[in-house]
């Protein structure tokens, strides 16, 4: 495992502590002291659900135990936590092609509610796909809040990129036309848009995510598109909530989860991929640049359970 990803594993594993202690201890103390029984079941499942796994995947994962233990005639509880571990890590793995939009031409649509870390990350992905040698420009189209063009355009300096803005209170889709307009000229490799988190009412709100996608998809109709939701990882089922309502509104291609290092509610990550069949395709566990990185769902499970990793080899590469 390179230095890179040892560093990210080992910060991983200490901002989920807080979700470990609240449900993994528990797992553990009812593997290690329980018979495998209608009350060994049920219990597993009330402690997956107050952590925030959400009860439909919850209720997969225990049926999915339930078979294997038949099948292999398992009688020691604590055999069932490895069979776990597997079963939330097939639940949350990301597809093969998850990641090929960094090949070509790309526009990505960042959606979410206001406070989850939006702006921000939109500022963490710049930099990063500038670094690994893209030619990026940003559109603030969250022209509702001045605050969030101002947060871009600090982003922007930083990661040496352009970005496209106007006025507060200007339309956002016109911002969202100038600026592939300018992606189309300047032979951008990844246009990243914020939208707003807030608008007068919900209703506008989606009718203008959708009418935004209307201006790519006819502006712009080679580009590889992303629609990607940010989630605040201490919000639990809110976010869950979240990513339904807008899923209504606009083709969610991923999910970005920040804040992971700050909650208890760390199990909400297994649920929203689970439930909504949406891929993460980013996670956050920290302020800096680099604690923005790509989900793996192994690393995220074998961190969550405390599993230790000595090399890359002895994770299943996904």
């Amino acid at each position: 495992m390179s230095e890179e990803k040892k560093g990210f594993f080992a910060r991983l594993k200490s901002g989920l502590t807080k979700t470990r202690e609240n449900f993994v201890k528990k797992v553990d103390n009812l593997f290690t002291k329980s018979e495998i029984d209608d009350d060994f079941y049920e219990e597993l499942e009330e402690i997956l659900v107050m952590g925030d796994m959400g009860i439909n995947t919850c209720e997969e994962i225990i049926d999915e135990l339930k078979v294997r233990v038949k099948k292999e005639s398992i009688k020691d509880a604590s055999l069932c936590r490895n069979i776990l571990i597997q079963s939330i890590k097939d639940k949350m793995k990301t597809p093969e092609d998850a990641y090929d939009f960094e090949k070509d031409k790309c526009i990505i649509l960042v959606i979410g509610v206001n406070g989850v870390g939006k702006t921000t990350t939109i500022g963490k992905l710049a930099s990063k796909y500038r670094s690994e040698g893209r030619k990026v420009l940003i559109a603030a189209a969250d022209t509702f809040r001045a605050a969030a063009t101002e947060q871009l355009e600090e982003w922007a300096k930083r990661a040496s990129v352009d970005i496209i803005s106007a006025k507060e209170g200007a339309d956002p889709s016109s911002v969202v036309y100038d600026a592939v307009a300018s992606a189309k000229s300047k032979n951008v490799d990844c246009l990243l848009i914020d939208t707003a988190g807030r608008l007068h009412n919900k209703k506008n709100l989606m009718e203008e995510l959708k009418k935004m996608n209307r201006i790519i998809d006819s502006s712009f109709p080679d580009a590889k598109r992303e629609n990607f939701i940010v989630l605040d990882g201490t919000t639990g089922q809110n976010a869950l909530i979240q990513a339904r309502e807008f899923a209504d509104a606009a083709d969610l291609t991923g999910i970005i989860i920040t804040k992971l290092d700050g909650t208890a509610k760390g199990g909400i990550a297994v649920a929203i991929q689970s439930e909504l069949n949406i891929p993460v395709k980013y996670i956050g566990v920290g302020e800096s640049v680099d604690d923005l990185q790509k989900f793996d769902s192994n690393a995220f499970v074998d961190a969550l359970f405390d599993v230790t990793i000595d090399s890359e080899d002895e994770r299943t590469e996904q």
